[in-house]
C-alpha cells in the first residue's frame, strides 16, 4: 500500500501589513489597491490597533482568504504596535506596508520584488503625495521643499522579513526621538543592509497629519475618487509623474528667485551693472545661434 504524503501548503511571498485604527470607510480602497496588484502571491494583514468601529467586519466583507483581521486588545496610539504584530504573524518573507488612507498603483509589489532579487535587502519608490483641497499653492510648495518624493515612508517600502528579525522591528515612538519610520530605516541603514530607490511612481500618499479633524469626520471621498482614476486610467503614473515634474521645478525656481533675493553681493553687482540697451539680450542669443541681427 502506498503511503501517503502530506505536502504543506505554499507560502505566500509577500506579507503586505495594513495597521489602522477606527476608520473603516478608507480599507476598501487601500484593500482594494493590493487586490489590483500584478503580482498576486501575498497575503495581507489588517491589522486594528484597538479598533472599537465596524473595521472588522469591513475587512471580513472582503470575502478573500487572504485578507485576514487582526485586532490589538487595547490602543497604543501608532503604527508601530500594530506593524510589530503583522511582523510576528507574517508568513512571506518578504515585507510591504501599506497606510489604510493611502493606495498603491497596480504594479507597486511587482516592481519592489524586483529590487529584491536584485539583490536589495530594502527598497522604497516614489511616492505622489496628495494634497487636501484647501491647501494653498504657496503651502503645497512649502510641503514641497521638505519631501522628497523618493524616500523612505511605510507604503512605498518593502524589506526582507530578515531585516526586522535582526534590527528587532518598530520601536514605540515614546521611546525615541525619531519617527518610528526613520528609527526603523536608520537602523537598517547601520546595520549594512543594502537599500535601492526604485525610480518609479507607484504610491499616492494622503497624510492625515494634513487634514484637519480627519479622524473625526472620517471622510473617504479622496480615496475614492483616486481609485476610481488607477483604474481608469492605464497611464495615470505618467500624468501623475509629469505633474511632479512641473510642482518640482516651481520648487527649484522659488528657491532660486528667494536665493538671488536674500544675496548683497548680487545686489551690489546689480547696482555697478550698466543697463542693457533693449532688445539686447536676444540679439545675443540670434547671434550666438547665428543669425543675423534683427534691425
Amino acid at each position: 500500500m502506498a503511503q501517503l504524503t502530506h505536502s504543506k501548503p505554499a507560502m505566500p511571498r509577500v506579507t503586505v501589513i495594513i495597521p489602522t485604527y477606527n476608520w473603516s470607510s478608507v480599507l476598501p480602497y487601500s484593500i482594494g489597491s493590493v487586490l489590483r496588484q500584478t503580482f498576486q502571491d501575498w497575503e495581507l494583514l489588517v491589522v486594528g490597533d484597538g479598533c472599537t468601529d465596524d473595521s472588522g467586519e469591513v475587512v471580513e466583507k472582503i470575502g478573500d482568504p487572504r485578507v485576514r483581521w487582526i485586532n490589538l486588545p487595547t490602543n497604543t496610539g501608532e503604527q508601530s504596535s500594530p506593524n510589530n504584530e503583522g511582523l510576528r504573524q507574517a508568513k512571506g518573507e518578504l515585507i510591504a506596508y501599506l497606510g489604510h488612507d493611502d493606495l498603491w498603483l497596480p504594479h507597486h509589489l511587482q516592481c519592489l520584488i524586483e529590487a529584491i532579487d536584485a539583490g536589495a535587502d530594502l527598497a522604497h519608490t516614489i511616492i505622489k503625495t496628495v494634497y487636501p483641497e484647501n491647501f494653498s499653492d504657496e503651502k503645497v510648495l512649502k510641503r514641497l521643499m521638505k519631501r522628497p518624493p523618493s524616500r523612505f515612508l511605510p507604503s512605498s517600502s518593502m524589506h526582507r522579513k530578515s531585516v526586522s528579525e535582526r534590527i528587532g522591528g518598530w520601536r514605540f515612538y515614546r521611546e525615541i526621538t525619531e519617527t518610528p519610520q526613520d528609527d526603523f530605516w536608520n537602523r537598517a541603514v547601520a546595520a549594512s543592509f543594502q537599500c535601492l530607490p526604485v525610480p518609479r511612481l507607484s504610491v499616492l500618499k494622503l497624510p492625515a497629519k494634513d487634514r484637519r479633524e480627519v479622524y473625526k469626520e472620517r471622510p473617504s471621498h479622496e480615496q475614492a475618487a483616486l481609485f476610481e482614476r488607477v483604474g481608469n486610467e492605464p497611464n495615470m503614473e505618467a500624468v501623475e509623474l509629469a505633474s511632479m515634474l512641473i510642482e518640482m521645478q516651481t520648487v527649484l525656481y522659488e528657491e532660486v528667485a528667494k536665493s538671488n533675493q536674500r544675496s548683497p553681493l548680487r545686489q551690489w553687482f546689480r547696482k555697478l551693472r550698466p543697463q542693457k540697451p533693449q532688445g539686447a539680450q536676444i540679439d545675443a542669443w540670434r547671434k550666438y545661434k547665428g543669425l543675423e541681427p534683427k534691425a
